[in-house]
C-alpha cells in the first residue's frame, strides 16, 4: 500500500485559514517565482479566481511537482469539498477522492467523478488505499486530518510553512487533544516564501 500522508499550507502558528476559511497570504508563494510547477496549462490547479499559473522557485517547483505525480488518492473533509465544490469533479493531483463525511454525495453531482463519501477515517483510508494502489494517499490536514492521525492511520506529515502568523484559525492539526511524536524531518526545503518539512511519524508499540 502507498504511504499515507497529512498535507496542508500553513502559517508558522500552525493555521491553515481563518476563522472564515480564508486562507489570505497562505498561497501566494504559488505565483510569485519564476519557474513554472507543471510544463503544460495547470490552470485547474488555480483556486485564486486570477486565472494565473503557478509559478514558484526552483526548488519548490521540484519538490511541489514530485509529490504531486506521487498522489493517487485525495483524502478530505465534507467542509472542504463544500467549500470547493469538490473542484467540479476535477482534482487538482490525483485520479481519486474519498471524502470522509456522514452525508452522501449531492445527488446528481458529477456521477462521472471517482469521488466516494465515506463515514468513519478508518474505512476512509481504507478506501483510499485500495483506490492509490502504490500511490500516495495525501490527506488533507484539518479536522479530518487530525482525527485520522490520531487513529495512527497517519504515515508522514507534510507541511508548506508560509513567514504569517495568523494567531486564530482553522488549526492544522484540527482538534487533537493528545501528543504524538514525530521523527526528525527527512524534507528540509527552503524556497521563496515557502519552507517545505516533511516528517515520519513516530510509531509506538501500539501503533500501526
Amino acid at each position: 500500500m502507498g504511504t499515507v500522508v497529512m498535507h496542508n499550507v500553513a502559517s508558522v502558528d500552525g493555521f491553515i485559514a481563518d476563522r472564515n476559511d480564508d486562507v489570505g497570504p497562505l498561497h501566494e508563494w504559488y505565483f510569485s517565482g519564476d519557474t513554472p510547477i507543471t510544463d503544460g496549462d495547470d490552470a485547474g490547479f488555480d483556486h485564486s479566481g486570477a486565472g494565473a499559473r503557478f509559478r514558484v522557485s526552483r526548488a519548490s517547483a521540484e519538490y511541489v511537482r514530485s509529490t504531486w505525480d506521487s498522489i493517487g488518492t485525495i483524502v478530505m473533509g465534507r467542509r472542504l469539498f463544500d467549500l470547493v465544490d469538490g473542484w467540479e469533479g476535477h482534482p487538482p493531483v490525483g485520479d481519486h477522492v474519498v471524502v470522509v463525511s456522514h452525508r452522501p454525495k449531492p445527488e446528481g453531482w458529477h456521477p462521472e467523478a471517482s469521488y466516494h463519501f465515506v463515514d468513519d477515517v478508518k474505512a476512509a483510508i481504507d478506501k483510499a488505499q485500495e483506490l492509490a494502489g502504490e500511490r500516495v494517499v495525501a490527506v488533507n490536514a484539518g479536522d479530518v486530518g487530525g482525527q485520522i492521525l490520531a487513529a495512527g492511520l497517519i504515515d508522514e506529515v507534510a507541511m508548506d510553512v508560509v513567514p504569517v502568523v495568523f494567531g486564530s484559525g482553522r488549526r492544522y492539526f484540527g482538534n487533537i487533544d493528545r501528543q504524538h511524536l514525530l521523527e526528525d524531518p527527512h524534507v528540509v526545503i527552503p524556497g521563496d516564501r515557502v519552507l517545505h518539512l516533511r516528517y515520519k511519524v513516530r510509531r509506538t508499540a501500539t501503533g500501526r
